[in-house]
């Protein structure tokens, strides 16, 4: 079953209409779609700095084309497999995204040191105690040197990232 063009059209033209509450001229038209282009850390900090998002979710057979051809400006998947229905992907794009906008985080330092910000994954964290079962947090970062602490953590995101995504490595 494929969804029809008209509830999505009237539906997104509504929240574009000029005479609407919600109206925003400048929205984007997102379709969460597994034909679209594969979602990443940039592509979330491009989309936060939207003004207005609107996301279409695609079900059974996804939607009319007429819908891509003439009404989405970006088709997004958020890998290379198949969902029930594009409401699922919508809540990680969401969640990925908003969290990049100032103010949602505690720190705004906090999504400039995640995973795949620095085209890197994050280094290991670790937090008190300073020892549990025998198992130590590493002295380094237990030293107080902030430089040592930071090259430490460099050292092992490379690391990290070697062994858990090396294909970020080569790109």
């Amino acid at each position: 079953m494929v969804m029809k063009p008209e509830p999505i059209f009237a539906a997104v033209e509504e929240l574009r209409d000029p005479t609407s509450k919600i109206k925003n001229q400048t929205s984007k038209v997102v379709l969460m779609s597994p034909a679209g282009r594969r979602f990443d850390q940039q592509m979330a900090a491009q989309l936060s700095g939207e003004s207005h998002l609107i996301i279409i979710c695609g079900h059974y057979e996804g939607v009319d084309h007429r819908v891509i051809e003439h009404l989405v400006d970006l088709e997004i998947s958020i890998g290379d497999y198949v969902l029930t229905n594009g409401a699922i992907a919508a809540v990680v794009l969401v969640d990925a995204v908003v969290r990049l906008m100032p103010g949602v985080l505690g720190h705004e330092q906090s999504a400039v040191d995640d995973s795949f910000s620095r085209g890197l994954l994050e280094a290991p964290q670790y937090t008190r105690p300073a020892e549990f079962r025998g198992w130590k947090v590493p002295d380094v970062l237990l030293s107080g040197n902030h430089a040592e602490i930071e090259s430490w953590r460099r050292e092992q995101a490379v690391r990290r990232t070697r062994g858990n995504r090396p294909d970020l490595l080569r790109e």
